[in-house]
């Protein structure tokens, strides 16, 4: 059964932003004018066809990412709307991991926000060419050109306009694309009659302006156009289309278009922009991975006749069809029915059923292509990360790294019928999100849940009642801290029980040293001459990984630490792997006590957004919650004050600035780096 549309004809792409920047209403339009649906919802009435979760209509927020296709100048395109604010950013950095090409939305007012500059690095990160759409040109203080310094100067980029905008604020009627030269104006209320028409007198010259700065911008990066452009020959429309994709692909320029999404003006050019601009899966360079059995590098190209591989980027719960995995097929094809091999786990899996989605809609489909995104039924034991591939030609793709959560809260279950569906809720949220996670604290017995943040949280917890009938009481929120130590160490750990017959004994010397923060654990085996057989060695891992869970000041995970095993000693009769186990737990715990140990805290980094009359006020107020006030910038009539705090003292900060500011401050804040705690409050 051949695909719908061939490969080149195919995009894959994630609309990515700041929160409220506009990113669901600009999907919505773009479904509506590639007719997929046929009325336009609206965010703040809880319409939209993208934010389908309760959770999200109540809130005017996208919570998951969810993922649609539409067509467009005979092109398919796939389109994944994913959340804006940070406590999700794990959808963000799970589409990115997948997706060809992105759609980074602006405010015109704002310009370059603070999760703007985070999801830009995360796109930079997994090398995804963009596009910039600078939206809500409608709104009072929008300034385009403004908006374009920002891109310029916080994200480190070449922006380069090809449109210009036609009017501003509430004169925005509509843009000249300095491609053709041409005004796009648009004559109803829904944006469905775009009319191209001759420049207005007055726009003419800065018309002309911009479009020879767009050209020198984009022969810069070509040097056929170069020479043309130099010579002042006459440059077609398409040689400056194919150089200006070429240069998007290598992410040496960035296309900037404007307009107003909730105003329905100049939606349609973006799809354009889409076709003209951003990669097929046949641009992007083949996926490389490791052959689990001869342990070397592999590639797969975009082929439908290679042998078959895939990621699983996401798993949902969907309460008609049960578990769906996410995956995104980078070579040859799968068939409903088919076997694979999950090559992470080294599990059989076989595909169910398949489905493309929309939203939370589904439609069955029989094969899945090179460069598909699709959902798959009834694979058991495939998580987010997880490579799936042809059992004949095994390969491990690289993975997907996620933040560590850095808010906890305890939960327990009100009536003893909820306990064991509220274990089984919580691990099936855990599988969906994998910045969530869940422990039980061995001290106290408690069931502790840990997230991104309050709001995170606050959801899961909600769709706890919702979604799966659980009650659960939950505490208030703790701060994940960590523990480190300070000065490198040498350590012993020796276990010796002797109950009669066999006995037990492992014998180990290690070596602790600090590590620079973020760097996690490193264990490295540096015995010799055989005076702990190999088989033992990952036991010893094993029982120091298990003793890092649980430090030695507070009870906190310990992170940042080397560890050399260099010495040792074994028995013939009484040693075995849970004996060397225990020896490097004993021997871990021994070292940190020793090693001058100290307890580290989340240090988030906060941009407040204030009236200029409340600036003093506000600044005041982050120093008593110890924060270090890094700068401050003006933003049209306010004044945008940033700044490092720690997360202990951020609790409750939303309604503490709503009484500072008479409720005209927003602030933003997201997790950056741990740092140690002040003596004084530890």
């Amino acid at each position: 059964m051949p695909r719908d549309y061939p490969l080149a004809r195919t995009r894959n792409i994630g609309i990515i932003a700041h929160i409220d920047a506009g990113k669901t209403t600009i999907t919505e339009r773009i479904l509506f004018y590639t007719q997929k649906i046929h009325r336009m919802g609206e965010v703040h009435y809880g319409t939209t066809t993208m934010d389908w979760m309760a959770q999200e209509r109540e809130r005017g927020i996208t919570i998951t990412a969810a993922a649609t296709s539409s067509y467009w100048l005979d092109h398919q395109i796939n389109i994944i709307d994913t959340p804006g604010h940070i406590d999700f950013t794990v959808e963000v950095q799970r589409s990115l991991r997948v997706l060809d090409g992105g759609i980074v939305v602006l405010d015109a007012v704002a310009g370059v926000e603070p999760q703007s500059e985070t999801v830009w690095h995360q796109a930079d990160r997994f090398g995804v060419p963009r596009i910039c759409f600078i939206n809500k040109m409608d709104r009072p203080g929008a300034d385009f050109w403004h908006a374009i310094e920002m891109i310029e100067k916080h994200l480190g980029a070449r922006p380069v306009a090809i449109q210009i905008p036609i009017g501003k604020e509430e004169q925005f009627e509509g843009v000249v694309d300095l491609m053709t030269g041409k005004a796009l104006v648009y004559a109803d209320e829904m944006g469905t009659r775009q009319e191209e028409m001759e420049l207005p007198t007055g726009l003419q010259e800065e018309a002309a302006r911009c479009r020879e700065i767009m050209l020198e911008k984009v022969a810069e990066t070509d040097d056929t156009l170069a020479v043309n452009f130099l010579e002042g020959k006459e440059i077609s429309i398409q040689e400056i289309r194919r150089a200006l994709r070429q240069a998007t692909l290598e992410s040496k320029l960035v296309p900037v278009l404007c307009g107003s999404a909730l105003r329905n003006k100049a939606i349609q050019p973006i799809l354009d922009a889409v076709i003209h601009y951003l990669p097929s899966p046949l641009d992007v360079p083949p996926v490389e991975g490791i052959n689990p059995e001869s342990g070397e590098n592999e590639t797969r190209p975009v082929e439908e006749e290679g042998p078959f591989s895939a990621l699983a980027f996401k798993i949902a719960s969907d309460p008609y069809v049960g578990r769906l995995v996410y995956v995104r097929v980078y070579s040859g094809t799968l068939a409903t029915g088919s076997r694979m091999l999950n090559s992470t786990k080294e599990r059989k899996e076989r595909a169910g059923r398949l489905l493309r989605m929309h939203a939370n809609h589904r439609e069955d489909i029989q094969v899945v292509y090179a460069g598909d995104i699709a959902a798959v039924i009834g694979l058991k034991h495939t998580f987010t990360g997880d490579t799936l591939c042809d059992p004949s030609a095994p390969i491990i793709l690289e993975s997907i790294k996620f933040p560590e959560p850095v808010i906890s809260v305890a939960i327990e279950p009100r009536t003893q019928a909820d306990q064991q569906k509220m274990k089984e809720t919580l691990d099936r949220l855990a599988e969906e999100d994998p910045t969530f996670q869940v422990r039980v604290d061995k001290d106290t017995g408690q069931t502790l849940i840990s997230g991104m943040g309050e709001l995170h949280l606050e959801v899961l917890v909600d769709r706890m009642l919702r979604e799966f009938r659980v009650s659960a009481n939950v505490g208030k929120p703790q701060v994940s801290y960590r523990e480190t130590i300070t000065t490198p160490v040498r350590t012993e750990g020796r276990f010796v029980r002797q109950t009669g017959g066999h006995g037990q004994y492992g014998h180990v010397w290690l070596e602790l040293e600090p590590l620079t923060k973020g760097e996690g654990y490193i264990f490295v085996d540096e015995t010799s001459n055989g005076v702990i057989p190999k088989e033992y060695i990952p036991a010893v891992d094993q029982g120091v990984r298990e003793s890092m869970e649980s430090g030695v000041l507070a009870g906190y995970p310990v992170v940042d630490v080397r560890v050399r095993l260099v010495d040792g000693s074994f028995h013939k009769e009484d040693s075995s792997s849970l004996s060397f186990k225990i020896a490097g737990s004993m021997a871990l715990r021994n070292g940190v006590q020793r090693a001058n140990p100290v307890l580290l805290e989340p240090i988030m980094k906060v941009e407040v957004v204030v009236p200029e009359e409340s600036v003093g006020e506000v600044i005041g107020d982050l120093n008593s919650r110890r924060a270090q006030i890094e700068g401050m910038e003006a933003q049209d009539t306010l004044q945008a004050v940033r700044a490092h705090a720690p997360l202990a003292e951020m609790f409750g900060y939303a309604t503490g600035l709503r009484s500072l500011t008479q409720g005209r401050g927003t602030f933003t804040m997201e997790f950056d780096y741990y740092a140690e705690v002040d003596a004084g409050l530890s």
